[in-house]
């Protein structure tokens, strides 16, 4: 019995004195840490993603203390969180453009062509190593949701027609669902646009739409100076490449793509037209705004009246017309809200 309470307070003093110790060391050896890094961590969204470059988002609010990198650099965080970053810091930071993920392919099970069924691991890496995956394009998207997983957001989900969907509200352009995919079809791109091509096959003509109905065949139409007179979108290659600056400078490019490649998620509303303005452009052979505008019979020539018609209804807001009209008959409508895919409907 004496041996067991002996062993018990032995245990207890030396319990007590390692204690003793530990105390004392970590008061002697204790690291400060800054309380600014804390407080940024704190307005820090938590997903330690990585997209700013470090292992989480602990080790950014310290990085970015210790000056090693830009406050700016959190991605979900956004303008807003870069603002709080520099309040805390006592220093102006430069927002960063905010951004979001886009799938590039519109070739769902629907559209496009497949060489097999793939009966595998549902991973889009793992179908790559079989004969490169299942689709018949190269350069489709293989629908087994490796985006989807990879989102800490839930911003992607994968749809009934097999294609992985962004919800740009929900989307922080943290580019893990880009990483994830095999195929590099998911690209960042500016979170206000909402016009943009879906498709990255190189090909032309029957090489592309032998293996997917809505690929892009490399005919120009939206490339053409008279369609898109701002330039923004120019051919390189066989492949239309968007300047992202105005949806609106993309409308009617989108309207003229003739395999429906662009996604469009964004209605625009019909210019304003004043007829009384218009003297039917009486030194050309029909009014510049009929000749300008992409959509057939959205605006004509009355013989009669000697005055060019619009049609609300078919006007997909490109302002072509607003441009060439010398008498300025026409002017630009702010978009409407909320997303329509317009060009499909009035095709």
């Amino acid at each position: 019995m004496f041996t067991v309470i002996a062993s018990v307070v032995i245990l207890g003093v030396i319990g007590i004195v390692f204690g003793a110790i530990l105390a004392f060391a970590s008061r002697v050896f204790a690291v400060e840490v800054d309380p600014r890094i804390e407080k940024i961590e704190d307005i820090l969204p938590g997903a330690n993603c990585g997209a700013c470059g470090a292992t989480s988002c602990f080790a950014f609010a310290e990085a970015v203390v210790q000056g090693k990198l830009p406050a700016n650099s959190c991605v979900p965080g956004g303008g807003e969180g870069a603002g709080k970053i520099g309040e805390i810091l006592g220093c102006e930071v430069e927002e960063s453009r905010e951004m979001r993920a886009a799938v590039r392919c519109k070739g769902g099970l629907e559209e496009s062509q497949q060489k097999f069924m793939y009966l595998g691991v549902k991973d889009c890496w793992a179908a790559t190593l079989l004969s490169g995956g299942n689709k018949a394009c190269e350069y489709g998207c293989l629908g087994l949701g490796s985006c989807v997983e990879a989102c800490p957001f839930n911003a992607v989900v994968m749809n009934k027609n097999g294609l992985p969907e962004v919800y740009p509200e929900l989307c922080t352009g943290c580019g893990l669902c880009v990483e994830a995919c095999p195929r590099g079809i998911i690209e960042l791109i500016p979170k206000e646009q909402k016009i943009y091509l879906a498709c990255m096959n190189p090909g032309k003509g029957k090489t592309v739409t032998a293996v997917c109905d809505v690929g892009c065949n490399g005919c120009t139409l939206c490339a053409n100076p008279k369609t898109t007179p701002s330039g923004d979108i120019k051919m390189e290659g066989d492949l239309p490449v968007i300047n992202f600056q105005n949806n609106k400078n993309l409308i009617a490019g989108a309207y003229r793509c003739a395999k429906n490649s662009y996604v469009v998620e964004v209605s625009f509303a019909s210019v304003e037209y004043d007829i009384k303005k218009c003297n039917g452009c009486p030194d050309q052979p029909k009014p510049l705004c009929v000749k300008v505008c992409p959509v057939k019979n959205c605006l004509t020539f009355d013989e009669d009246t000697k005055k060019a018609q619009l049609s609300k209804e078919m006007c997909i807001g490109c302002e072509l017309c607003v441009s060439e009209c010398p008498v300025g008959a026409f002017k630009p409508v702010e978009e409407k809200e909320g997303i329509e895919h317009v060009i499909e409907e009035k095709m």
